[in-house]
């Protein structure tokens, strides 16, 4: 059977190119990737940058598939008004290389985990969050699961100077795609 040609999609698909994916990894998706893409939501929101944007989480186990993030991650989250209940764990999968431009982990064990399921051909950037924040001087973000609640308000302190940074970056790259 011959489909109509319909422009809608191709115009859709146009669309979508011109989108950048930025993926946010930890371990189970429900402490520290999801605070990040809280933060990276909010702040490409106040850009005008929003629509620009495919923008996840995920984790690299699956112990927490299906689950919203972590109470005490939602409370911290909500106290600097990022909103991140709706957000729910997933395991990060080989074919999120081909829809993400830019994959960021937590930590080095997360990158580790990334970097031995990268496909060859990935031409996206692949590193460290917190590689967008030199001057905070540490490279990972700690995992607050089984700390104290300070460890939450440690995570917002990282993550949101990285966040800008990376944010930044990502906006040059959708200046190249065409006008923000």
């Amino acid at each position: 059977m011959n489909v109509p040609w319909d422009r809608s999609n191709i115009e859709d698909a146009d669309k979508e190119q011109k989108r950048v994916g930025v993926l946010f990894v930890c371990m189970g998706n429900i402490c520290r990737s999801p605070i990040a893409e809280g933060v990276f939501r909010r702040l490409a929101a106040q850009r005008g940058l929003i629509n620009r944007l495919r923008i996840d989480s995920a984790g690299t186990h699956d112990y927490h598939c299906g689950e919203p993030p972590d109470r005490r991650a939602i409370q911290y989250a909500r106290r600097r008004r990022y909103e991140i209940e709706k957000l729910r764990a997933r395991k990060v999968i080989v074919e999120d290389f081909s829809s993400f431009d830019w994959i960021v982990a937590m930590d080095r064990a997360n990158l580790r985990e990334l970097e031995a399921l990268r496909p060859a051909d990935y031409q996206g950037h692949l590193g460290l969050l917190l590689d967008f924040a030199p001057e905070m001087g540490v490279r990972e973000v700690p995992d607050p699961y089984y700390g104290s609640l300070e460890g939450f308000d440690r995570v917002l302190d990282l993550v949101e100077p990285a966040i800008a940074g990376l944010l930044e970056r990502v906006a040059e790259e959708l200046r190249k795609k065409g006008p923000i």
